[in-house]
């Protein structure tokens, strides 16, 4: 059974009985338990169930840390990170929302960039505050210490007050009919508030992003510009 197959086993029944027990997992699957030890290894430090002794258990409903959603997909990410350089050129003036991907890509800024960064996401200031020639906007408002962002009315009205080259959007759920989607409301909020502030929406979605739905909608697909995506292009889900 390929990786991924245990993987998706391992998640739908600890859903079912929040608890499961190496053993019992390496019976139903038909291989070591040394094969489900690792494979619990990676799914915890992925932030996706907790390792206890002799197994794992559903992880709590508490969200995943920043630090936690830095680590996972983190390739998937750098090669979003690395995709997205191509838009970038000296003197633009780019939102960049909140998430893990947009850490991505301004910890690949060539060092000589010369560019304004508006941004709700705190987490880039330690990345981006020894760029010489870097205009650092934070906007302010109530911080959200899960997501390192800043949100609420003040964040969004300091956002529409600026003229944006780019806006490099992060996303939960992008989908052909739904179009784009978030978890939260004050999340939305501010993404369509630099979306109407934007002259290119780029939206920074990873192969876990696409096909899904969330509650809150954020806007058509044919109100972005560009989806940078970890995929090649000529992939299937991409027609």
């Amino acid at each position: 059974m390929l990786k991924e197959n245990r993987f998706d086993f391992i998640l739908n029944e600890l859903k079912k009985k929040k608890q499961l027990t190496y053993e019992w997992i390496a019976e139903k699957l038909d291989v070591s338990e040394d094969t489900i030890r690792r494979d619990i290894e990676t799914l915890h430090k992925n932030g996706l169930l907790s390792k206890v002794r002799g197994g794992a258990m559903l992880r709590a409903k508490n969200p995943l840390t920043f630090q936690d959603r830095s680590h996972y997909l983190k390739k998937e990410k750098e090669v979003i990170g690395l995709k997205a350089q191509q838009f970038i050129r000296d003197g633009q003036t780019i939102f960049m929302d909140g998430g893990t991907t947009n850490l991505a890509i301004a910890s690949l800024f060539p060092a000589a960039l010369s560019a304004r960064i508006i941004t709700n996401n705190q987490a880039l200031l330690p990345v981006l505050a020894g760029h010489p020639h870097i205009e650092l906007i934070i906007l302010g408002g109530k911080y959200s210490p899960t997501g390192a962002v800043t949100y609420g009315q003040a964040t969004c009205r300091q956002a529409e007050e600026f003229i944006a080259d780019l806006f490099f959007m992060g996303t939960c759920a992008v989908d052909a009919t739904a179009g784009v989607s978030g978890d939260s409301q004050y999340d939305v909020d501010v993404k369509r508030a630099m979306i109407r502030a934007a002259g290119s929406v780029l939206a920074l979605a990873n192969h876990e992003r696409l096909f899904r739905r969330e509650p809150f909608k954020v806007c058509e697909l044919s109100t972005l510009d560009t989806i940078i995506t970890d995929l090649p292009s000529d992939h299937k889900d991409l027609d």
